[in-house]
C-alpha cells in the first residue's frame, strides 16, 4: 500500500494535521494525482543537489502535463483549470530555485510518515505532546493579536503627529499674522480675541503633545513587554521545535508567522522612531515652558532604538542546520573534507535590506579536537528575498567544507586518529545591518555539531546529536558531554520511533517499543524511568559485544538498503523477543511464520515458523539471521518464496505458508518478488551456448534430533532443472549427505 493510501485511511484528527502542511508551495491535488511517482523519487537527496533537483522539477512538470492530457480527454473542466494554475505557479515559483521544491516535498513526505507513526503509537509521545499543547497555540494567537494591535496604535499616533504638525502650522500662521499687524490694531478687541485664540491653541497643542507622548510611551511599554516575554518565548519554542525536527520529530512550522510578527514590530518601531524625530523638529520650531517633548522624547527615543537593536539581534536565526548532502537525514554531523550546507534567515523582511546584508561565516572552536579542523577561510554571502509566496530574507551556504590541519611536529602520531564523537562544536555567522542611520552587528550560531574524520564514526556521532537534542533546550552547551544528563525512557523511545519513520518510512508501534524498552531496562512498561547516555551508547548489551545503539543503527541500515518495501508495508514484526515470538506462533496453523530482527547478530533478520510433530507436539524453527552480505546476493522476498527445508526422510519443501497472523505468503510478498520461479527445463543447445540459467536456492536441513536448521540459510547455486532431476532420482537421505559434504556452501 502506498504511503498516500495509508494517509487517506487515517482518523480525522490525523487528517487535519496532514491538511495543515499542504499549501500553494505543494498543493494536495498534486500529491494525490502523482502519489506513486512522487514516493518513488529521492527528494531528500535532491534537496541538497541542484542538478538532481532541476531534473526532478522538470519531470514533475512533465508528469503534470501528462495528467492534463488525461483529464482533458475526460472533459473535467474544474480539474483542468486547477492543474493549469498549479503548473504555472510551480514553474514560476521554483524555476530559479529547484532545490526548494525538493525541500518542500521531502518535508511533506517526512511529515506524513511521522503522522502515520504517531497514529500507530499507543498514546501521543511526551515530546510531541509538549510541542502541540493548547497553551502554545493560544500564545501564538495572542502574540499575533498584540502585534497587530501595536501596529494599529502606531498608525493612530501617526495621525496624532500629523495633527500636531497641522495645529502647529496654524498656530505659527496666526502668531506671525499678529506680529505683522500695526501697533494700533494690536490694542483692538480683535487683537485681544486673537491672543485668546492663540492661548487656547497653545493649550491644545501642549495637551496634544502630552497625549501623543503618553500614547507613544504606552506603545513602547507594550512592545517591550511583548518582546521580552511572549515573542521571546515563541522564538525559543521554535528553536526547540527545530531541535526536535532535526532528530526526526514533527516539522518546525511557525517561522513564517514569526517573520510576520518580527517584521510588523520592526516597521512599527521604525515608524515610532520617525514620529519622535518629527516631534523634535516641531519642538525646535516652537517650544515653551513646560514643553513635554524635550523632557520625554530623548528617553523614549533611547528605548525605541534599544528595542530595534534587540529585535534585530533575535531575528537572525539558522533556518536550516548544517547538513552534509550525502547524509540528509543526519544533520549536524559533519565530516572533514566533505561539503555541507546551512541556511540563515533574517526574520525582519524589509525591502531596504534586499541584497544589502552580507553574512560572514567562521568557526570558533574546531581547533580543540585531536585533528585540528577549520573552515578554509571566512566566506561571505549576500542575503536576498526568496522568490516564493512567503519570501524570506535569507542566504544559503552550499559549499562549506571543514578541512584537516596537520598536527604539530610533536603530535604527528595523532594525524590519523579518530575524532571524539562526543566533542561538540558550533559554527558562528556574523552580519551588519545599516538602516535608517543605525548600524547593528548581528551574530548567531548553529546548534552544536559533531565532527568526524571517518564515516564509521557516523552512527555514534548521530547518537550524540540525538541525546543532546532530546535532553536539553540549551542551544550552545558545548561541554554537555562532560556530564551528560539522563533521558526519560518515554522520550527516548518516542525518538527511536521517529528514527524509523523518518529514515525508513515507518515508525514503531507499541509492541515494538515495548520490546525495545525491555531490552534497555528489563522492564515491561516504558512509561516511567530514566536511561543514561552510557547505557544507550557506550555499554555493551548483556552478553553481547555491541551497544544498544550500534544494534539499532545496524537494523536501520539493513532496512534502508535491503528490505525497505517489506518494512514499509508493515510485514516485518521486527522487534519481538524469542519468548514472545513463541507465544504468538504456538496456536497458529502449521507453516505460520514471522520476521524478526536478530538480537545476537548486528544487522540481521531471521524468520521463525511453527509446525507439529507426528505426536502433535508444537515445534518452532528459526534460521540463522540473514545479514546484508547474504541479502546482497538474493532479495529477501525471493528467499521467503524459494526457501526449502530437508527434514529427515522427507522431500525438500517450503515450510513458510502464512505470514503471522494468517496472511498467505504470496499475498503478502508477491509484489516484491524479483521474478517468477523459473520453469524446470533440461539442458539444450539453444540459448546462451547451451547453458541452463542457474539460480540461488536457500536450503536448510533439520536433523531428526533437532528442531533447528542444520545449515541455515545456505545458498546453493543450482539450476531448477538440476534440482528437479535430484528430486526425481535421489532419495532425501542422499541429498542430505551431499549437503553435508565439504563442497556444500557454508
Amino acid at each position: 500500500m502506498s504511503q498516500w493510501n495509508q494517509v487517506q485511511q487515517l482518523e480525522i484528527k490525523f487528517l487535519e494535521q496532514v491538511d495543515q502542511f499542504y499549501d500553494d508551495n505543494f498543493p494536495m491535488e498534486i500529491r494525490h494525482l502523482l502519489a506513486q511517482w512522487i514516493e518513488n523519487q529521492d527528494w531528500e537527496a535532491a534537496s541538497n543537489n541542484e542538478t538532481m533537483a532541476t531534473i526532478l522539477l522538470q519531470n514533475l512538470l512533465i508528469q503534470l502535463d501528462e495528467q492534463l492530457g488525461r483529464v482533458s480527454k475526460e472533459k473535467n473542466l474544474l480539474l483542468i483549470h486547477n492543474l493549469k494554475r498549479i503548473r504555472k505557479v510551480l514553474q514560476g515559483k521554483f524555476h530559479g530555485n529547484p532545490m526548494h521544491v525538493a525541500v518542500v516535498i521531502s518535508n511533506c513526505l517526512r511529515e506524513e510518515r511521522r503522522i502515520l507513526a504517531a497514529a500507530n503509537m499507543p498514546v501521543q509521545g511526551p515530546l510531541e505532546k509538549s510541542l502541540q499543547s493548547s497553551s502554545v497555540s493560544e500564545r501564538q494567537r495572542n502574540v499575533e493579536h498584540k502585534v497587530a494591535a501595536i501596529k494599529n496604535s502606531v498608525q493612530m499616533t501617526e495621525q496624532d503627529t500629523k495633527y500636531l504638525e497641522d495645529l502647529q502650522d496654524e498656530f505659527d500662521y496666526r502668531y506671525k499674522t499678529i506680529q505683522t499687524m500695526d501697533q494700533g490694531d494690536k490694542n483692538s478687541a480683535l487683537m485681544n480675541q486673537e491672543v485668546l485664540t492663540l492661548q487656547e491653541m497653545l493649550n491644545s497643542l501642549d495637551f496634544k503633545r502630552k497625549e501623543a507622548l503618553s500614547k507613544m510611551t504606552q506603545i513602547v511599554n507594550e512592545t517591550d513587554l511583548l518582546m521580552n516575554s511572549m515573542l521571546v518565548e515563541e522564538l525559543q519554542d521554535w528553536k526547540r521545535r527545530q531541535q526536535i525536527a532535526c532528530i526526526g520529530g514533527p516539522l518546525h512550522n511557525g517561522l513564517d508567522q514569526l517573520q510576520n510578527c518580527f517584521t510588523l514590530l520592526a516597521e512599527s518601531l521604525f515608524q515610532l522612531r520617525r514620529q519622535l524625530e518629527k516631534l523634535e523638529e516641531q519642538s525646535t520650531k516652537m517650544t515653551y515652558e513646560g514643553d513635554p517633548i524635550p523632557l520625554q522624547r530623548p528617553h523614549l527615543l533611547e528605548r525605541v532604538t534599544f528595542m530595534i537593536y534587540n529585535l534585530f539581534k533575535n531575528s537572525f536565526v539558522v533556518e536550516r542546520q548544517p547538513c552534509m548532502p550525502t547524509h540528509p537525514q543526519r544533520p549536524m554531523v559533519l565530516k572533514t573534507l566533505i561539503q555541507f550546507t546551512v541556511k540563515l534567515r533574517l526574520l525582519i523582511k524589509l525591502p531596504e535590506l534586499n541584497y544589502q546584508v552580507k553574512v560572514k561565516t567562521f568557526t570558533l572552536d574546531f581547533f580543540v579536537v585531536p585533528i585540528n579542523t577549520f573552515l578554509p577561510e571566512t566566506i561571505v554571502n549576500t542575503m536576498s528575498i526568496e522568490e516564493s509566496s512567503n519570501g524570506s530574507l535569507s542566504v544559503e551556504f552550499r559549499h562549506l567544507q571543514p578541512k584537516e590541519m596537520k598536527s604539530s611536529a610533536g603530535n604527528k602520531g595523532n594525524e590519523g586518529c579518530h575524532m571524539v564523537t562526543e566533542e561538540l562544536h558550533s559554527i558562528t555567522f556574523e552580519t551588519q545591518i545599516c538602516l535608517y542611520g543605525l548600524t547593528i552587528d548581528l551574530e548567531t550560531c548553529s546548534l552544536p555539531v559533531v565532527m568526524i574524520s571517518n564515516v564509521s564514526q557516523l552512527p555514534n556521532a548521530w547518537a550524540a546529536i540525538i541525546w543532546y537534542n532530546v535532553s536539553t533546550n540549551d542551544s550552545q552547551n558545548l561541554v554537555f558531554f562532560n556530564n551528560p544528563p539522563s533521558a526519560t525512557l518515554s522520550q527516548l523511545l518516542e525518538v527511536m520511533s521517529w528514527q524509523f519513520s523518518s529514515y525508513v518510512g515507518r515508525g514503531l508501534n507499541s509492541d515494538q517499543l515495548n520490546m525495545l524498552a525491555e531490552k534497555l531496562t528489563v522492564q515491561s512498561s516504558y512509561n516511567d524511568g530514566h536511561l543514561t547516555w552510557a547505557k544507550f551508547c557506550k555499554e555493551h548489551l548483556p552478553g553481547k559485544s555491541f551497544t544498544f545503539w550500534t544494534w539499532l543503527e545496524a537494523i536501520l541500515d539493513l532496512i534502508k538498503k535491503h528490505i525497505l518495501p517489506l518494512w514499509i508495508d508493515g510485514y516485518i514484526m521486527g522487534f519481538v523477543s524469542k519468548e514472545k515470538e513463541r507465544l504468538l506462533l504456538k496456536d497458529k496453523m502449521p507453516g505460520t511464520f514471522l520476521l524478526r530482527f536478530s538480537e545476537s547478530h548486528l544487522g540481521g533478520i531471521t524468520f521463525t515458523w511453527v509446525d507439529h510433530s507426528e505426536n502433535g507436539e508444537v515445534r518452532f524453527h528459526s534460521v540463522e539471521p540473514y545479514n546484508k552480505g547474504r541479502l546482497s546476493a538474493l532479495p529477501f522476498a525471493d528467499i521467503l518464496r524459494d526457501y526449502k527445508v530437508i527434514m529427515a526422510e522427507n522431500i525438500p519443501e517450503n515450510p513458510l505458508k502464512y505470514l503471522y497472523p494468517d496472511i498467505p505468503k504470496d499475498k503478502a510478498f508477491g509484489k516484491h518478488y524479483s521474478s517468477q520461479p523459473c520453469e524446470v527445463s533440461r539442458p539444450t543447445e539453444k540459448g546462451d551456448k547451451g547453458y541452463v540459467p542457474s539460480v540461488f536456492i536457500p536450503i536448510s536441513t533439520i536433523r531428526s534430533d533437532s528442531t533447528e536448521p542444520h545449515s541455515p540459510s545456505d545458498l546453493l547455486p543450482m539450476s531448477p532443472s538440476v534440482y528437479a532431476v535430484l528430486r526425481e532420482n535421489l532419495s532425501p537421505t542422499t541429498i542430505e549427505t551431499a549437503m553435508k559434504s565439504p563442497y556444500s556452501a557454508e
